[in-house]
Formats: C-alpha cells, structure tokens, sequence
C-alpha cells in the first residue's frame, strides 16, 4: 500500500509544477494563494484602520455566540476519536510499520512533548486565568460582585471560597488539559501515519487521501493547506500579541518604559528580526538553541515559584486539581443551556478556535519526532504527559496567586481582572515574592524568547504546507512567512487590539475545525486499511 501511495504522490514532486522565481520553490498555488491574501490583509488594515477596528469588534462576540456549539462539539469529538483508537487494536499499529524505531528515548521525546506544551500562552495566562475563575467561577456559581473585596478582608464564606477555588481550577485546566491535546494529536497523528506508514507528503492534504484519492493532489488538496495557512498564521499572530503586550507592560511595570502602542510594534519588530536571524542560522543553531535556553529558564522559573510560594498548597493543589477536573469536565463540555455565557464565550469558545488554528504547527512538529511509536504510545503521551504539565504550570503560578489573595489579602492579581489589565498578572504575582525583580525579569525573557521560537518555527511550518511538504525549501520562503507573522501581529494589534486577534483566530479555527472532524473519519479509515494489511 506504501509503494500504491508512493507512486500516486510521485507526480506531485515531479517538477511540472514548480517555479522558481527569484530562486524561489513554489510547488502549487498554495504559496502564492495565500502569499498574496495575506499582503492584502496587511495593506488592506493599515489603509483602513478604523473599519478594521470596527469589523473585529464586531467579530469576535458574533462568532463565540453564533458558532459556539461547532467549536465544543468538534472538540469533545476529537477527544472520544482519539481514545477510541488509543484503546482499540488500531493503537498497535507502529508509525513507520512494525520494524520502525523510535528515533528518541522516552525521557528525550516526553521533554519535547514538554516544551511544545509551553509557550506565551502559559506565561500570559498562567496567573491570570486561574484569578479570573476564581472570582467569577464557571457552571453558573454566584459569588457577589465584592467576593474579591471580601476574600481580601477574609469575611467571604469559607465554603464558598473553596468550591469557587476548585471550580476555577477546574475551569482553568479544561481549557489546557485534555481537549487541546486531543486536537493536536489528531492531526500529529494524521500527518504522522500518512508520512511514515504510506509515504506522502508531511503535509495537511496527505490525510484525506483515503477520501480524495488523486484528487487530494489538486484543487481539494490546495483548499485544505491553504486552510491550514491561514489557521496557523492566525494563530501564530495571536500568541505574538499577546506576547508583545506582556513583555511590553513588564518593561513598563519594572523599568518605566512606556507600553504605548508605538513600543508594542517595535517590539514586535525586533522579535521578528531575531526570528529572522534565527531562521537564516538554521534549525540547529538557531531555534534548537534558543528552545534549551528556554526550557531551563521556563523550569528554573517555575521550580522558583513553587519553592518560594506556598509549597505544600501546591504540591498537594497538584493532585486535588487533577481529580477536580476529571471530576468537572463533563458538565464543562457541556454546550446545552450554559447560564456561565461569560465564561462559555469569552473563554472557551476562544480557546478552542486557538488550539484548532495551532494544530497544524504543534501537529507537524509533534509527528516529526513521533516515528517508531504505537498509535497508542503516540495518542496516551501527546494527551497526557503536557496536560500534567500545565496542571503543575497552573497549580503553581495561579495557586500562588489565588492563595495570595485568599491567605494574605494582597488582591494585587484580582486587581489587574477588575480593571482588565492581564498583562500585568505574572509581574503582580512576582512582585509578592522573594527576588522579585530577578524572577520579572526572567519572566520577560521568557516572553521574549518563546515570542522568537514560535514564529521562528511557525514560519518552519507554514513554508513546509506551503512547499508541499517539502522541508528544504529555500530560506528565503521562512523568511518571508517570518516577517508576515510579525506583520499581521501588528496589524491587528493596531486594528483593534487583543480583541482583534482573538477574533481572527475564531474566524480562522472555524473552517479548520470542519476540516478536522473529516480528517478524523479519513484517518480512521487509513488506520484500519493498516491495520487489516491493505
């Protein structure tokens, strides 16, 4: 069935499509569709800003209440796909068939699986969301508008105090445990199979050649990568912003710099220009390296916080937290008459369209190293092991914050949620703590850092879909991806803030999340062709 594949695929590396303009290795429409949509989105808002601004406040709120249920059902879908084929005979099945072996131990592919768990997102809002679920809890939980006034004087109840403390908790790990790793081992798993088990291209049309067949290679097939473009760009752009709005309030927070608008584009700037220097480095040198410094100073952070924080609060909070999740995810996956609007909307309906719109880039990268293993290994440990992680990431960065609140009265982190203020949560939560100006500072590194890494290796990504799969595409193609996912970061920044991107995210996670719940069907079919030897 391999040398089928194999075969079928030839002609789309034959050379009758390339062109090479400008040393270029354009392979199919792909790269120039989406190229030429993404200048014109660039052009487009900054001739226009007051209509763009306008158009993505307008966007966001529509799309969560409008299009909520696709978002969740494809997401509880997703989870119950890849338990079924984690715990069915297809979870026997080897990627690289049955004499493949792993390319890295256990403690060496675990620890990558660990770092594409972390990222701006966890800096951002790993102080915050927690804070934000204790005060106002998920399921409809009625706490006053004073509870924050009132947990700071220690005259709120007791019992209301601890069921607020673990439906937020549980809230928190809901949107960064299981249904976000669920999603992107679909699709790791997907591009996995279809590269390692049948020889095609490691790119998203690959996994729908059980349903296309020949067809995948044509205009269905450029939708789809197209498709993934766009959701990962997005994406990408998404966690940009945030970023630069996080390390942009902490140099402001700590050093005086002004967080303007102005500083956050010139930040954005020089992150894109360091990315650039790393993608001209290349991989080894470049973002291999930047990756270990990061991980070390991401761990040496959080060993900090829990030593210097309330330890046994969260080394116990650890596994209450994880038992009050399993215990809350079902009613939390619920779609059907949620009274906790705010939180179904503002928070999950979002999270969800984000982790579809990245699950090309942290699908690609987790397949890459995957070969060798069991389906079941694959599924078991791209689900589990990172979700353990950002409980532990959760627990000890939102647990110091919320016991900061509730033991101490310092109502420093509920502040910046009342006011909306949540660049500045992790900076307020430091400044509690011993050594704190050090430890804000490497939290602004980390930033900075992990700002550099993701678009150095989204931009890896997207010049792979975009060349066909191909993964020694000329530099210059990354480096243009590169500087457009630093460009519409700021775009949209100046076209209507957070809330910008966080629509363009939903709107790009919305066609995708359709596109997954098909390659759930065509995956599972290639599966059981493997597996009954077709």
């Amino acid at each position: 069935m391999q040398d089928q594949t194999t075969a079928a695929s030839a002609g789309y590396y034959a050379g009758r499509d390339n062109v090479r303009p400008f040393g270029l290795d354009i392979h199919n429409p792909v790269f120039m569709v989406s190229g030429i949509t993404i200048v014109a989105f660039v052009i487009g808002t900054l001739l226009f800003k007051e209509h763009a601004g306008e158009f993505f406040g307008w966007l966001r709120p529509w799309l969560t209440s409008n299009l909520d249920w696709v978002f969740v059902i494809s997401s509880n879908i997703v989870v119950l796909f890849c338990l079924l084929v984690a715990f069915s005979p297809l979870g026997k099945i080897r990627l690289g068939g049955a004499d493949a072996k792993p390319d890295y131990s256990y403690p060496g592919w675990l620890a990558m699986l660990f770092a594409a768990g972390m990222g701006i997102g966890l800096m951002f809002f790993g102080v915050l969301e927690p804070v934000n679920h204790f005060l106002s809890p998920p399921l409809g939980m009625e706490v006053g508008d004073d509870f924050a006034a009132a947990v700071a004087a220690q005259t709120a109840d007791p019992a209301a105090v601890e069921a607020a403390k673990r439906l937020g908790m549980a809230g928190t790990i809901y949107h960064w445990g299981l249904h976000p790793w669920a999603i992107y081992a679909m699709v790791g798993l997907a591009l996995a199979f279809f590269c390692y088990n049948r020889g095609l291209p490691l790119t998203i049309r690959s996994a729908f050649h059980p349903l296309l067949g020949e067809r995948v290679w044509g205009a269905p097939g450029h939708v789809i990568d197209t498709l993934a473009v766009f959701a990962t760009l997005f994406g990408l752009a998404t966690s940009l912003g945030y970023g630069a709005q996080q390390a942009t309030a902490g140099l402001e927070y700590l050093f005086g710099f002004p967080a303007s608008e102005t500083s956050r584009i010139v930040l954005i700037l020089l992150i894109t220009m360091a990315a650039l220097v790393s993608v001209l480095a290349g991989m080894d040198k470049g973002v291999k390296r930047l990756s270990e410094v990061n991980m070390l100073l991401a761990l040496g952070l959080l060993i900090f916080v829990i030593l210097a924080g309330p330890t046994w609060e969260i080394v116990s909070g650890f596994f209450a937290n994880t038992g009050y999740y399993l215990a809350q995810v079902a009613p939390l996956s619920n779609w059907v008459g949620r009274e906790d609007t705010g939180f179904f909307h503002g928070w999950t309906t979002f999270y969800w369209a984000w982790w579809i719109s990245w699950s090309p880039f942290v699908g690609m990268f987790i397949a890459r190293i995957s070969k060798g293993r069991t389906v079941r290994e694959f599924v078991l440990c791209v689900m589990i092991a990172p979700t353990l992680v950002c409980v532990l990431w959760m627990t000890a960065f939102g647990g110091a914050a919320v016991d900061q609140l509730v033991n101490h009265g310092y109502d420093g982190v509920a502040n910046t949620v009342s006011e909306w203020t949540p660049e500045l949560s992790l900076f307020r939560m430091l400044e509690e703590l011993p050594l704190a100006s050090l430890s804000s500072v490497i939290g602004i590194t980390l930033v900075v850092v992990f700002f550099v890494t993701s678009s150095d290796s989204g931009s890896l990504v997207i010049d792979t879909i975009t060349a066909g799969g191909k993964t020694d595409a000329p530099v210059v193609q990354r480096a243009f991806w590169c500087m457009f996912e630093g460009l519409v970061a700021i775009v949209l920044l100046v076209g209507g803030g957070l809330g910008a991107l966080q629509g363009a995210a939903i709107a790009t996670g919305f066609p995708f999340a359709l596109v997954l719940l098909v390659m759930c069907w065509s995956t599972f079919r290639g599966l059981r062709a493997e597996r009954a030897g077709a």
